[in-house]
């Protein structure tokens, strides 16, 4: 079996090991960036066995580098929309095919087809600019949905509005994906009780829009606009290929693909227990044309059933261990 088969017939914690560690070689030997990187470290890839072994690359090179398999052509590139004079961070993607397979198969895993769905997308700020992967995905979401309503509203929260009382009253399911400002746009513009068939999605992101909240307080304030229990959440990166999805409780589950690990926030080499709090590092095995092992920005914790929680960012943009790779 190849690496792409087997990544998506993970079924437990021995098989995502073995496979891992499949991968791990692969982008040691043709992922330069990733080779050059570990040899930095002195790590010898043939004694590494176990996933704490692996060395994670900062999510910072993304920014600088070109981090791909050396024997590949870019299908597409994906690049982060950043804050004003920050350098946004681009991720060409070798194998798109990779990209719809994992998104795909993650939301059907959790949430069932998506050709259930009325699927409807609030996304100002990434539609007006190119190379969103977000974007990528919900296209090819709204285009496998077989309702006539699906679709983008990007400033046309009256209409968006009138649609979800239609939703409410038809009872068809209905996934409204948004960036948090403009969710909170519509919250305060046209709150609408809606039933439990109805979802809300929030994708993270205020882009300067409005006063940064933290994620609970957030919810709080969709949930009494739209007189729902529970506000869900998808966490994705540019640089990654695969997402984790919150139902509402503050908990990201990842796919079997995708494994959460936590770092010391003063030593990017180390692990910590899963109890603890730490920097996040992200197994991505979908991300096999690429870096598949990324050491990110986010603080969180990881609990004993896989879920994770995001607790917050570094309060510096670098991410320790980049200083490596300057001569």
């Amino acid at each position: 079996m190849d690496l792409p088969q087997a990544i998506f017939k993970i079924n437990d914690q021995k098989t995502f090991r073995d496979v891992a560690l499949k991968v791990f070689f692969h982008q040691v030997r043709h992922t330069p960036l990733y080779g050059e990187y570990v040899h930095k470290l002195k790590i010898d890839p043939a004694k590494v066995s176990s996933l704490e072994e692996i060395p994670f690359l900062p999510v910072e090179f993304f920014k600088t580098h070109s981090v791909m398999d050396e024997g590949r052509e870019a299908e597409i590139l994906f690049e982060s929309s950043g804050t004003t004079g920050q350098t946004p961070a681009k991720h060409p993607v070798a194998d798109v095919s990779l990209y719809q397979e994992s998104f795909v198969r993650g939301f059907t895993r959790l949430y069932g087809s998506p050709e259930n769905y009325c699927i409807l997308a609030l996304l100002p700020s990434y539609l007006e600019r190119s190379g969103s992967s977000l974007v990528y995905m919900m296209d090819h979401l709204i285009g496998l949905s077989k309702h006539s309503d699906s679709g983008y509203y990007l400033d046309n929260l009256e209409e968006l509005s009138q649609l979800l009382q239609r939703r409410n009253v038809d009872g068809q399911p209905t996934l409204l994906v948004g960036v948090t400002f403009a969710l909170l746009d519509l919250a305060a513009r046209a709150p609408l009780k809606l039933n439990e068939h109805i979802i809300i999605m929030e994708t993270g992101g205020m882009k300067g829009r409005r006063k940064e909240m933290i994620r609970g307080e957030m919810h709080q304030v969709l949930r009494d606009a739209f007189g729902l229990s529970r506000i869900h959440s998808e966490y994705g990166m540019t640089e990654l290929l695969s997402q984790a999805y919150s139902v509402g409780n503050g908990l990201f589950y990842p796919p079997p693909w995708m494994k959460i690990l936590v770092r010391d926030p003063n030593d990017p080499f180390s692990s910590l227990p899963q109890d603890q709090a730490g920097g996040l590092n992200i197994i991505d095995l979908a991300n096999l044309y690429s870096c598949s092992f990324i050491a990110t920005g986010d603080l969180g914790k990881v609990h004993p059933d896989g879920g994770f929680e995001i607790l917050g960012r570094f309060d510096h943009s670098d991410i320790r261990g980049c200083n490596l790779m300057v001569p």
